[in-house]
């Protein structure tokens, strides 16, 4: 790091009123950039050095001022050689922090990332799912990867991020670990976190991700289409396991139940109103959100067939589901045997927000209400294909032209009946009218 140009300088500062008596003040300047600070001590005019900047004069209280601003000086000086020898910024800010005792927080990025992870663990399952506390472990061993990568060291502190730190992580993600942009995003996201959680905790003064402003890459997921949805629901499997997985899917795609509220689902949790109808009725564990879903008869179906499960008997469980893993592991086999696109969990809650309900004719509104989704907005997401959207109103449209085709075929069968009643005097006089209009 280059030598940064320091002066320090005391001086006296008038006050308002009109006196020999003046407050004395530290002035530092790094670069031509200076701060000022009261030191909270006032001197005489009379007996003040201007050009040393010191008391004069061999009085003990000149003595006592002097060794205190010595002292100052001797403490600006060390600080300012240590920040150098660790090869960190030297700023008018930096040093006069330091004076006033504020000096820098010492706070690590991957110490308090580690603090909010156990915090997070701690609160597993009442706030958080245990999958998202993976998650932030995950985001974690990435920002440390990169801390290596790049600096060297096992950790760093907060004060060393900037925005040039996240761009880099960004395309660390991005190359060394090869993720796609969306993922990468997501990590940079967690990470974002800790780091708006240490501002707030005034352990950094500025957000780095302050001009940070990624783009999604807009991916095409497509739910299954009805023809899917059917090949799948009669397939016969003869493997067990395999009919099982199937089943637990085939009751997300008419429930819209995500993995986890599927695997939680409680028959308590399913209630029945006053003309029989059965409705699912919990909180989304991703979001809490109070949900209310009534059960198509193909879930209901499922559930019946599978009431009598080992996994099931005797306990308050709905149906038997296994590891998240293990569904989407078993779900490409039986896509594979299926011949239909590649299957995974939250694929069946995309086929019930289009292809169950939205393709069917229920109100977006109502969609968003079984989903829990916050806004409409969320749920435009899985709306149908732009394909099955064209396709739709393509039909309506070779409708309303067949209806007026047809309409003008009726019209033109009608003229020509009429022509045939006219006597053939009539029919002579109006062809004979007709082409003096065309002569």
């Amino acid at each position: 790091m280059l030598e940064k140009q320091l002066s320090i300088n005391f001086f006296l500062k008038p006050s308002r009123e009109k006196s020999d008596s003046r407050g004395v003040y530290l002035r530092i300047t790094v670069d031509g950039i200076r701060k000022e600070t009261s030191l909270s001590h006032k001197w005489d005019i009379n007996r003040w050095n201007q050009k040393a900047g010191r008391a004069n004069g061999t009085k003990e209280d000149a003595k006592t001022l002097n060794y205190l601003l010595d002292t100052i000086v001797s403490k600006i000086t060390k600080y300012k050689l240590e920040l150098l020898s660790n090869e960190e910024p030297i700023t008018a800010t930096v040093l006069m922090d330091y004076i006033h005792g504020k000096g820098t927080s010492k706070a690590k990025v991957l110490e308090e990332f580690q603090k909010h992870n156990d915090e997070v663990f701690k609160l597993v399952p009442k706030e958080y799912a245990i999958g998202t506390h993976e998650r932030y472990v995950t985001a974690r061993s990435h920002v440390a990867e990169y801390i290596r990568y790049v600096y060297g060291k096992e950790d760093i502190e907060f004060r060393e991020l900037n925005y040039e730190f996240v761009l880099g992580y960004e395309h660390y993600l991005k190359t060394v670990r090869a993720c796609s942009n969306n993922t990468a995003i997501k990590y940079i996201s967690n990470f974002k976190k800790i780091v708006l959680l240490a501002v707030a905790k005034g352990i950094i003064p500025s957000n780095p991700f302050v001009q940070y402003k990624p783009k999604k890459t807009k991916l095409n997921k497509k739910p299954l289409s009805k023809e899917e949805l059917s090949i799948l629901e009669n397939k016969e499997f003869t493997n067990e396991r395999l009919a099982t997985v199937r089943d637990v899917f085939i009751f997300q795609c008419y429930t819209g139940l995500a993995y986890i509220d599927v695997f939680q689902l409680k028959k308590s949790d399913i209630t029945k109103d006053e003309e029989g109808n059965l409705w699912i009725r919990i909180n989304r564990q991703k979001t809490d959100a109070n949900i209310t879903i009534p059960l198509l008869p193909k879930a209901i179906e499922i559930m019946e067939k599978h009431k009598d499960h080992p996994a099931c008997i005797g306990k308050d469980i709905v149906l038997p589901v296994r590891s998240n893993q293990k569904m989407n592991e078993y779900l490409k086999e039986i896509a594979s045997l299926c011949e239909i696109s590649e299957l995974n969990t939250h694929k069946a809650r995309r086929t019930f927000g289009s292809t169950v309900t939205l393709g069917n004719g229920v109100p977006i509104h109502v969609v968003k209400e079984m989903l829990g989704h916050h806004s409409v907005k969320q749920t435009e997401e899985y709306a149908l294909t732009e394909q099955e959207s064209i396709k739709t109103e393509m039909q309506i449209l070779k409708g309303k032209l067949e209806e007026k085709a047809n309409k003008q075929t009726d019209n033109f069968t009608d003229l020509l009946e009429s022509l045939k009643k006219l006597n053939p005097d009539k029919l002579a006089q109006l062809t004979t009218f007709i082409n003096q209009l065309n002569g």
